[in-house]
């Protein structure tokens, strides 16, 4: 990994401390090149015109995306938001009054309020794996959940967003294949950090976003749909032009590939950017960056550790490059005013977003910090002696 290029990728980075990437992480310069390269086109030319001439730059985005988590390329499809892809993905599926979707106490916020929305408007019921002592996913009581009930779904998040746990969902799609369950994966948090490939993970559903650990611009993301899913004809509950076509009065086809999932209409400036924040990915080397983010987390937790007034609320046999901590007698403004005062990007992450999970954790509130392959050294040991001085 040429760290000294990755840094001189980055546009006026300056003295800031950017620990934010699970909220929107900083894009290569090249990537916003494109953007704007594209936008620039629009200008000139209108957006009918340059789509028809930049087909093949289009058309590489499903290749970059498929080339990182190895798919084939008729399984992905571009989506405006993770968000998106999920709700086109949980609207395909035939749930009905008393269906079961399984799911796990950390999974996103937006997902619950999904399943809530299923459970007052269909009556579909959502059951929840327990956690065990030390945070990890209790697989024998998933297993017994799916005994118990008329499981229909089981959708759980790789890494949540108020926590650093990385979920065992490979031993999910596991179990999910040899029972013939659907699995959807939300992904949003590990894309683009560690090594996310289908050879490892058996989900029928894959969603991600661009902004996050991926570095490319805020409106984008991909789904991914397995083969079984497309043979079943499942698609979303409403359709456009971009996922079906009308064959005849009362009649239509649909597209033969995870395009199906998909939307006519495209922010293409924007999918260039995201196929490019892929590309440098790939180019990279998704194994280094996950190399390189375990080297600098590891660094960060023990700083961390060695200060007796933090408190960190990571769980987990396995964790991310997600921290997530408090410090005793300091408040959420205390850290406003301190970061803020030494450039320091960060998120907050609340108990709306996190509902059960902080409950058993007894806070309404905690700091996250989320740093990237791109950060140095130098820094984990800066924000570690602000947070200890403050």
């Amino acid at each position: 990994m040429n760290h000294e290029k990755i840094r001189t990728d980055l546009v006026d980075y300056g003295d800031k401390l950017f620990f934010n990437s699970a909220g929107a992480s900083l894009m290569p310069r090249s990537v916003t090149e494109k953007i704007t390269k594209y936008l620039h086109r629009e200008e000139r030319f209108g957006g009918y015109a340059v789509e028809a001439q930049r087909e093949e730059e289009i058309a590489e985005f499903r290749q970059q995306a498929a080339n990182l988590i190895g798919s084939p390329v008729r399984n992905i499809t571009f989506a405006h938001s993770a968000s998106s892809a999920y709700m086109q993905a949980l609207s395909s599926l035939p749930l009905y009054a008393k269906d079961v979707i399984v799911t796990s106490e950390v999974d996103y916020t937006s997902n619950f309020l999904r399943f809530l929305s299923l459970h007052k408007k269909r009556g579909v019921v959502c059951k929840i794996i327990k956690s065990l002592p030390n945070g990890d996913l209790d697989i024998a009581h998933f297993r017994q959940l799916i005994e118990q009930y008329p499981v229909k779904l089981v959708a759980v998040t790789h890494i949540p967003t108020n926590s650093g746990i990385v979920q065992d969902v490979a031993t999910i799609g596991e179990i999910c294949a040899a029972e013939n369950l659907t699995f959807l994966l939300d992904s949003c948090q590990s894309i683009g950090q560690m090594d996310v490939n289908l050879k490892d993970i058996k989900c029928d559903f894959l969603t991600a976003t661009g902004r996050k650990f991926l570095r490319g611009p805020r409106g984008t993301g991909f789904l991914y749909v397995s083969d079984r899913i497309l043979d079943k004809g499942y698609a979303p509950l409403l359709l456009d032009g971009g996922n079906a076509t009308w064959t005849g009065n009362d009649t239509y086809e649909l597209m033969d590939s995870a395009e199906r999932f998909g939307n006519w209409e495209k922010p293409y400036a924007m999918m260039t950017g995201l196929t490019e924040a892929l590309r440098y990915l790939n180019e990279i080397g998704i194994q280094k960056v996950e190399e390189r983010s375990n080297s600098i987390m590891k660094q960060l937790r023990s700083n961390l550790a060695a200060i007796p007034s933090v408190t960190s609320y990571d769980l987990g046999t396995k964790t991310s490059n997600i921290l997530t901590f408090r410090k005793e007698g300091k408040t959420v403004k205390d850290f406003q005013n301190c970061f803020s005062e030494n450039q320091v990007y960060y998120g907050i992450s609340q108990k709306h977003q996190g509902q059960i999970d902080f409950n058993k954790k007894g806070v309404d509130w905690v700091v996250r910090l989320s740093p990237h392959y791109f950060n140095t050294e130098e820094e984990i040991n800066k924000i570690s002696e602000i947070i200890e001085t403050m």
